[in-house]
């Protein structure tokens, strides 16, 4: 801040030397005047007293924005986590979009992040990484007691549900008829992919061998493929894989139904930029641009959310994720 006013008052300075020497006889030659090759000091010299009180008006105008706009810069200029459920190019097309025209709205400018998989994922929400995340149910009840992530939206008319898929053509019809087989699963604490499809398998006591391959399209692509018989994942991700993929596969079975992935900020941000991005998402299924950018991700709309509404959740008393859940709570 020092550095930036100096230079004005030293400019000030100058100024106002020269309207008092503008209204006395000029006692001094150009020459003299110019003697240390200061030009801008000899225009400075011929300005009338009324222009340089106008731009001494401008200049203590300018100096009360600028130190505003220096001091808020980092308030609006978040980072924004999503749960690597697809490779980081696909999260970056699909969010990337969204997020800039929620900037727009918001005037809060949000800049996509992600991680190379989910459990470094959670490693970065474990140290309150990102500003800002979408991430899933079971993350959230975790860093929301271990960071204070505090969920200020969700997806409209959704339930997050577990599913499993085979092959097109593949024989099997039923859970049992999995036994003893090895399954492709998104990571240990995907919770929907792989904690709600491995309960629906331990609620039969079928036992079945686990794999991780740390992405939804991973699991997709795996069993497509014929590498695994059958894999965790969820609608939406499905239903967002490319037309050729999806066609290769089918859904076996479904899990019951959970409150779905909120959005989430740190404890550090302001209420009133939360309020801020909170409308722009829910903006977005009011005009044809917003409608246009949820569409790659299979969401109808993003609508106000509160903590409770994931108590269904905290209900099944998962632990997958107890290292985190033994952190200190701030």
């Amino acid at each position: 801040m020092k550095s930036m006013i100096k230079p004005i008052i030293n400019f000030f300075y100058t100024l106002r030397a020269n309207v008092a020497s503008s209204t006395e006889p000029q006692r001094h030659s150009q020459s003299s005047f110019i003697g240390k090759g200061d030009q801008l000091s000899c225009a400075i010299k011929t300005i009338s007293p009324c222009f340089t009180i106008i731009i001494l008006l401008w200049l203590f105008l300018l100096i009360p924005l600028s130190l505003q706009a220096k001091e808020t810069a980092n308030i609006k200029n978040l980072t924004f986590g999503v749960v690597p459920q697809y490779s980081a190019l696909k999260l970056a097309m699909q969010w990337g979009p969204l997020l800039q025209e929620v900037s727009q709205r918001s005037g809060i400018l949000l800049r996509f992040r992600t991680a190379p998989n989910i459990p470094e994922f959670e490693k970065r929400l474990s140290e309150g990484q990102y500003d800002l995340a979408y991430m899933n149910p079971y993350h959230y009840i975790v860093f929301h007691k271990t960071v204070a992530y505090q969920a200020f939206a969700k997806a409209k008319e959704r339930c997050l549900q577990g599913i499993i898929i085979v092959k097109k053509d593949s024989p099997y019809q039923t859970l049992n008829e999995l036994t003893a087989r090895t399954l492709v699963f998104p990571s240990p604490a995907a919770f929907a992919a792989t904690i709600l499809t491995q309960a629906a398998f331990s609620a039969e006591n079928i036992n079945i061998n686990a794999i991780y391959v740390n992405s939804h399209d991973s699991v997709y692509r795996a069993v497509a493929s014929g590498r695994y018989i059958a894999g965790g994942g969820i609608h939406r991700t499905f239903n967002a894989i490319d037309e050729a993929l999806r066609k290769k596969l089918r859904i076996l079975s479904t899990t019951q139904s959970y409150t779905p992935h909120p959005f989430a900020a740190h404890p550090s941000i302001n209420k009133d930029i939360i309020e801020k991005l909170r409308a722009a998402f829910a903006s977005l299924a009011d005009d044809d641009m917003g409608r246009k950018l949820l569409l790659p991700l299979r969401l109808k709309g993003i609508i106000p959310a509160q903590d409770n509404e994931w108590d269904d959740v905290r209900a099944l008393k998962i632990n997958h994720l107890q290292h985190f859940n033994n952190m200190d709570s701030p």
